[in-house]
């Protein structure tokens, strides 16, 4: 379960913890981008962003996005797979139960409110010191010149972009010229925003999942043991003294050995003894 030996069961893949433990960690991972990009649709592009900014404008200055425009999108985005990491502990404890029964009930409760607590912070605060931000961002960013040519060209109906495809403009062009490019930069920034929190989304529950693992075989085990063995209502330690059935059955037949082998032993010591009243063995 930490060091990822099997040794001991080099034929049953289910006891490959680590292994397993990885390959749920990818398929989590692909599942949350797969959500994602389901939202992503030619003939709605921009559509969500520019819905926001209209029912978020207020007497400001022109040309500046609002926060809670932005914040509104990352809610709506984390909320779509927040039900995702909570699926992904419940397939880790049906995985995992046969090591350790007795504490992985405890190990999913906590691993649920680490999920809960990373899932509301998403929520509240859009806030990284990732360099892969920026660079995305301004990668993004490179296609808007393109997007406004080609938006202000009756004639062009799409335009590629990267990530997203092909994508529709034409319903763009009931919208005013400055939302439209606002809506533009908002979701270049949440494109890119987005891949550092899935990103963290998995890095932090695979960080808590092996700490929490290690800790179940360094420590939390050694202690449920020993509460269970001196616990006087379990009979723990009576329970630990008591001969395996394997031992029993091995004890038993081993008396029956040595009871059949007195017995034998008092038979030949008859005979010899009746050997020698008759004067002993005949001579030849």
């Amino acid at each position: 379960m930490v060091r990822g030996e099997f040794d001991e069961y080099p034929d049953e893949v289910n006891m490959h913890c680590t292994a397993r433990m990885a390959e749920m960690l990818d398929e989590y991972s692909k599942e949350l981008q797969s959500k994602f990009h389901k939202e992503i649709t030619a003939d709605k592009f921009l559509m969500d962003e520019i819905r926001v900014l209209l029912e978020t404008r207020g007497i400001g200055l022109p040309n500046f996005l609002p926060k809670s425009a932005f914040l509104t999108l990352l809610q709506k985005n984390v909320k779509e797979v927040s039900e995702t990491p909570f699926v992904f502990v419940e397939k880790l404890q049906s995985s995992t139960k046969r090591a350790a029964q007795n504490l992985m009930s405890l190990i999913k409760n906590k691993s649920a409110d680490r999920v809960k607590e990373i899932v509301e912070m998403e929520k509240v605060v859009d806030y990284t010191c990732n360099p892969d931000y920026m660079s995305t961002l301004n990668s993004l960013m490179g296609h808007q010149e393109n997007f406004t040519k080609v938006l202000n060209d009756m004639s062009e109906s799409k335009i590629g972009l990267p990530i997203f495809g092909d994508i529709e403009v034409g319903h763009l062009r009931e919208y005013p010229s400055v939302v439209v490019q606002q809506a533009f930069d908002m979701k270049m920034r949440c494109t890119a925003y987005w891949k550092i929190v899935l990103l963290r989304l998995v890095d932090s529950l695979a960080l808590h999942l092996v700490f929490s693992v290690h800790n179940l075989v360094s420590r939390d085990m050694e202690v449920e043991i020993v509460k269970d063995l001196m616990n006087p209502h379990n009979g723990g330690v009576e329970r630990m003294l008591e001969e395996s059935p394997k031992v029993t059955i091995r004890r038993e037949k081993l008396n029956r050995s040595i009871k059949l082998l007195k017995v034998s032993k008092e038979e030949v010591s008859k005979i010899m003894d009746r050997i020698s009243a008759d004067g002993g063995p005949a001579q030849v």
